[in-house]
């Protein structure tokens, strides 16, 4: 079996979205001083590679941990979008290059190659994002969840996040950001999983996302 770690690592000095704060990473008990090691984690619930529920936008719409765990399991399929200019939407177009395998699976993973920027400034620059017929399609269809190797389903200045809300709004629907290494999953359905957290009352949590392979 192969496996690809589709997780950027937590670290104290890593990107996170603007406006929030840096992980911290502290020590809470040292091997010299405690025998053994232990370290006090602090950071927000949507930083690095994460997942956000409907809850993230909407009082009283469901938790990340009111999903049961199959929910964070199943098919998924990388939809290239690596030749789209900073800016340019992502169209149905995009999906119909996959000759349906696009409507079979539990996730669609858009890859967009911005995790080669991660730890760069550019990495928060103008992303393509899905348009609305794209949008209306995945609400349409039975998809556990979409997820993107960029920091957000809206455009970073776009701060009333429309397609968040549309997404969350009536559709129990997970959304994964930050992703990365989607270049190396191919062009066919293969086995995802992407684990929050759980956290009672979940308004998102970091994940560890992998992508694997019977070979």
């Amino acid at each position: 079996m192969r496996v690809i770690d589709l997780t950027h690592t937590i670290k104290a000095d890593m990107p996170v979205y603007p406006g929030t704060g840096t992980p911290k990473l502290e020590p809470a008990n040292t091997y010299e001083e405690n025998g053994f090691q232990e370290t006090l984690v602090s950071f927000y619930s949507h930083t690095g590679t994460h997942m956000d529920p409907p809850a993230h936008l909407f009082a009283g719409r469901t938790t990340l941990d009111a999903f049961p765990a199959s929910q964070f399991l199943g098919r998924a399929l990388v939809i290239d979008c690596t030749h789209l200019r900073e800016g340019e939407a992502i169209t149905m177009k995009e999906l119909r290059k996959y000759g349906g395998a696009e409507d079979t699976v539990d996730f669609l993973l858009f890859y967009l190659g911005w995790d080669a920027r991660w730890g760069k400034d550019s990495y928060f620059g103008d992303y393509p994002c899905i348009d609305e017929e794209v949008l209306r399609h995945i609400l349409d269809g039975s998809y556990k969840g979409i997820g993107f190797d960029v920091i957000g389903l809206d455009p970073i200045a776009d701060e009333n996040l429309p397609r968040h809300k549309a997404l969350f709004r009536e559709k129990d629907i997970v959304n994964i950001e930050n992703l990365k290494n989607l270049g190396q999953c191919g062009t066919e359905p293969f086995w995802f999983a992407c684990l929050p957290m759980k956290i009672e009352g979940s308004d998102g949590a970091p994940v560890r996302a992998i992508a694997w392979f019977e070979d």
